[in-house]
């Protein structure tokens, strides 16, 4: 399995288009690294670069770019709203598939030390790839920031990881190490005062604020009897932020990190700034992401917004995203597009989802030309996606049926189980057609020599029980979607009736059709023991689904009259 890391570094240019497009370049010259995303600001005058790729190639890349902001930037002459103290102001290596955070960590010392020793940068390093727990929050190395740090470095405790003890007038400092998954995140406020959304910052940070006597902003700092501040903790953990005013926009942000989305959400830091924005006197006009979002950030909005308003939760992915779109504002300053935005869109493989994201017509078309593929095996999967899909809308009509409204939640809870299986049976579309054309390349392998046949025998049997297990997921996927549709027959909105006995006809047909594939395929397959015990559990569920749909159908007429 390919190991995957994500990184994505800070530079300090967000205005001099040609410049980042000279950075970025050097991430794309590097075979086998994706450029996910390039997101420049003018006030801040940074842009975040997101690329992902297997561990060599992206510290390759990284350290291309790094070696070329370095040429191509001068701090000296930098101005911006965003803390920084380099040309690469910071660069993190983020674990995303195969690969632990441990490793991600040793991949991070690995490129420090070579910007340290080959390009001559000082480079600390921070997050899990310091051991050093004293220095290992960027917001601490930081601290000083680029015109503070002529006179840090040359402390002991602040001497760099990596690199020359001298700080480079032109390049900075660079920090570089391992983190978890982090979204930087702006919340827009109506207003122009950057101390009023430091206040608000303050508020709902995790470090809080310091504590002062008398005026909160310029009063003695109160300490403990070691003499350190004492502080106030914020609302939300996992979060740091701060105050400013965007120029190129003419509102104050409060701007936040969140470090660790299970912890506080998307979602749950918006409603929070909402809410001691109101209590200041303020509103939330807004709010933008800075780089890429997870889907799940995106979804569990969608969802929170919806429950909040009391509405069914069994919408489509589509539906969910843009729920929190529209509840966030995150199109207030410039458009916001999920497949450029959200990282599963960009790193999805497109050729996974060829014929479910056809037009009806293609579909039908591709499945009636002389190609064996789709066959039998997608059109069962897709039938079970219509049942599917249509036991869902009764329970969403249900949920918003006038009348019902203390049992939206009921039917909500069933919508999403129904877009569960739903979108399980439309995956399986593509992955039935998949399987056929494995068994095909299987097929095609030269048989020349005792060698060649033995691989191309074992391909040929690895591919045929792929091809037995995708329509058994068929199967089972199918069946248990009939339960929403037999619920809704049952308790469901009734002048929806006849659209769950449809949805009954289409869910018995997916497992019938299905099990059509899994026997064909069985034939061809060795091993008898695992063909027999897949058979005779499909005859069961077979049963089952014949017996399911006379009941959904004998209630359906009964209602019908």
């Amino acid at each position: 399995m390919t190991k995957l890391i994500e990184c994505v570094p800070n530079f300090s240019e967000g205005v001099n288009l040609d410049i980042i497009k000279q950075i970025t370049a050097e991430v794309e010259s590097v075979e086998g690294v994706r450029l996910l995303n390039v997101d420049p600001g003018k006030a801040t005058n940074r842009t975040v670069v997101t690329f992902v790729g297997e561990p060599e190639k992206v510290i390759e890349a990284a350290f291309l770019a790094i070696k070329k902001a370095g040429e191509l930037i001068d701090m000296g002459k930098h101005k911006g709203e965003h803390p920084r103290m380099g040309a690469t102001d910071v660069c993190p290596l983020i674990p995303i598939a195969n690969i632990s955070m441990e490793e991600t960590a040793e991949y991070a010392k690995r490129l420090a030390k070579r910007v340290g020793e080959e390009l001559f940068i000082p480079v600390y390093l921070y997050e899990h790839a310091q051991e050093d727990k004293s220095r290992n929050n960027l917001s601490v190395i930081r601290a000083g920031e680029y015109e503070g740090f002529f006179k840090k470095i040359k402390l002991p405790q602040w001497k760099p990881d990596f690199g020359p003890v001298e700080y480079d007038a032109k390049r900075g400092a660079t920090v570089i190490g391992a983190r978890d998954f982090l979204i930087a995140y702006n919340v827009n406020l109506n207003t122009t005062s950057t101390r009023r959304a430091n206040s608000i910052a303050f508020d709902v940070r995790e470090a809080g604020r310091v504590l002062r006597e008398g005026d909160p902003i310029n009063g003695k700092i109160i300490t403990d009897e070691h003499g350190k501040p004492k502080s106030i903790p914020g609302s939300l953990k996992s979060v740091k932020a701060i105050g400013w005013f965007i120029e190129e926009y003419g509102v104050a942000q409060i701007s936040m990190n969140l470090t660790n989305i299970e912890v506080t959400p998307l979602h749950i830091a918006f409603d929070e700034v909402c809410k001691k924005a109101a209590e200041r006197g303020m509103r939330v006009t807004g709010s933008e992401l800075v780089g890429l979002v997870p889907l799940k950030s995106m979804l569990d909005a969608g969802k929170y917004f919806l429950l909040k308003q009391q509405r069914s939760v069994g919408v489509s992915e589509k539906e969910l995203i843009r729920i929190a779109i529209l509840s966030m504002g995150l199109s207030e300053l410039a458009p916001f597009n999920p497949e450029e935005r959200i990282i599963e869109y960009l790193l999805k493989d497109k050729a996974s989802s060829k014929l479910v994201s056809m037009s009806l017509v293609d579909f039908a078309d591709e499945t009636a030309s002389e190609s064996p593929a789709p066959g039998g095996g997608s059109i069962a999967a897709y039938l079970g996606a219509l049942g599917a899909a249509l036991g869902t809308m009764v329970a969403n009509l249900s949920s918003h049926k006038k009348g019902w409204d203390d049992r939206w939640e009921e039917f909500s809870n069933w919508a999403e189980k129904g877009q569960q299986y739903k979108d399980e049976l439309l995956k399986l579309v593509d992955l039935d057609t998949a399987a056929f054309n494995k068994i095909m390349e299987a097929f095609s392998l030269s048989k020349s020599t005792p060698e060649e046949k033995a691989v191309r025998d074992n391909a040929i049997q690895e591919a045929t029980k792929y091809a037995i297990e995708i329509p058994f997921k068929v199967m089972k996927a199918a069946y248990v979607s009939m339960t929403v549709i037999k619920a809704m027959a049952e308790t469901g909105n009734p002048n929806s009736i006849s659209d769950a006995g449809v949805a009954a006809l289409c869910a018995r047909s997916a497992v019938l059709g299905a099990f059509m594939n899994v026997k064909i395929n069985a034939s061809g397959y060795k091993d008898k023991a695992f063909t027999d015990a897949i058979i005779s559990e499909g005859n069961e569920i077979e049963q089952k689904a014949i017996e399911l749909e006379a009941e959904i159908i004998a209630l359906v007429n009964l209602k019908i009259g």
